[in-house]
């Protein structure tokens, strides 16, 4: 299993929600050339970062933040956060992004995750964020009524390798992923999946990989010191 450390950015700043919610947002590091760094010494093969912004508000403002780390790091780094068209996707995949994160679109427009993945392949990620079983959209702030598994299966028909599912009500709390919607998730698609949102001890690192959970975002327990990323990187593979 590989584990992704995670950088989400808001006005080019480093920061932490909880569960989505963008009043909740708190500065968590300086830089996020120097953060990279830093989670690349611990082990880390890829990172995670979100552009919070481009999530809300399909702004494009964190882009060069995003540019800086892959050019002065050359770290992997797959980002998520307002890719709304092709153009959007082309976009980010010229910065250097290794695997582009597809959200909110892929609810409203799931024909754009087709061409997508008939254009860009494995570079292509859905998300499926979740709250009470069913999907948001729009920065996590929209209920589009549509149950997660469902939307699952209908991304994986549509080509789609690899879901990060996340539960909204354990995203910065520090409490564990939600195991039983992970499991269920697993059993439902053979797409990678990637489990995001609450991941804080090596034991919920051991218990992802019993499922079968192939990658797992670590975010606000990193920062904390709550999780070291080293330990956890060494106990996934």
């Amino acid at each position: 299993m590989n584990i992704l450390p995670a950088i989400d950015l808001k006005g080019g700043k480093c920061v932490r929600l909880q569960k989505g919610d963008y009043s909740t947002a708190r500065q968590v590091a300086e830089d996020a050339v120097e953060t990279a760094k830093g989670f690349l010494a611990a082990g880390a093969r890829q990172i995670h970062m979100v552009d919070l912004d481009g999530a809300k508000s399909g702004s494009h403002e964190n882009y060069g933040v995003v540019r800086q780390v892959i050019d002065r790091t050359s770290a992997a780094v797959e980002l998520g956060g307002g890719i709304r068209s092709m153009e959007d996707l082309r976009h980010v995949l010229n910065l250097g992004v290794t695997r582009a994160v597809i959200g909110s679109a892929a609810v409203k427009n799931p024909l754009f995750v087709k061409e997508a993945v008939a254009a860009f392949g494995e570079r292509i990620a859905v998300g499926v964020d979740a709250r009470g079983g069913t999907v948001r959209t729009e920065g996590w702030l929209t209920d589009s009524g549509e149950e997660y598994i469902a939307f699952a299966r209908k991304m994986e028909r549509y080509g789609v390798k690899t879901i990060i599912f996340t539960d909204i009500e354990k995203d910065g709390m520090l409490e564990g992923p939600n195991f039983e919607q992970l499991a269920a998730l697993r059993q439902a698609v053979s797409c990678r999946i990637v489990a995001s949102g609450g991941v804080s001890t090596l034991e919920d690192v051991r218990r992802l990989k019993a499922l079968g959970v192939e990658e797992a975002i670590a975010g606000k327990a990193v920062y904390t010191g709550a999780l070291d990323l080293a330990a956890a990187i060494r106990e996934a593979e």
